[in-house]
């Protein structure tokens, strides 16, 4: 999320990191809405072979797991960059006003380890298994896993974007001054 309430004030450092964040956010967005309508047109098209057809398309399920791995992961990342991941406001809602800055910088700290924790053994994983293949449709095993170290590299870096925001006094998350 950048600070557009004073774009005069940011440093171009500082503008191109939340312009490159947010054009992240963006397409992060777009893949998941892509997904859900490639999802549900999918579904149509088994209920349609099943019942009509008398010909169920075996393949549905394994691309509707794939599908549901990128919306998770995926939207997952723009929550934490939007601030709209409940886990992510919980904690500093809950707590004192004062403490607020010190509990967004501890949950911005937790985030991005548990991201770096997400890629890291996401990337182990997805290496691992990448030399199989997913029944029916003949694709990389490795694909199941791949949205989760995706999911956690930007996990990771939409946290430390808020943490060098934070740092630097220009993060403007509502729960801070609530």
């Amino acid at each position: 999320m950048s600070d557009h309430d004073l774009p005069e004030t940011l440093t171009v450092f500082e503008r191109r990191i939340d312009s490159a964040l947010d054009a992240i956010a963006a397409f992060c967005r777009f893949l998941t809405g892509l997904s859900l309508v490639v999802l549900t047109v999918i579904f149509g098209w088994l209920v349609y072979g099943r019942y009509v057809l008398n010909a169920t398309p075996t393949w549905v399920e394994q691309v509707a797991l794939l599908l549901v791995m990128v919306i998770a992961f995926m939207g997952a990342a723009v929550g934490v960059h939007e601030n709209t991941h409940l886990a992510v406001n919980m904690l500093r809602s809950a707590g004192p006003r004062y403490m607020r800055s010190i509990l967004m910088a501890l949950s911005d700290l937790l985030l991005a380890g548990f991201g770096g924790l997400m890629l890291w053994y996401g990337a182990m994983l997805t290496s691992f298994k990448w030399g199989s293949m997913i029944p029916l449709i003949n694709l990389p095993e490795g694909l199941r896993s791949l949205p989760l170290t995706i999911g956690g590299g930007l996990i990771l870096l939409f946290s430390l974007g808020h943490l060098l925001r934070l740092a630097r006094g220009r993060d403007r998350r509502s729960d801070i001054s609530l």
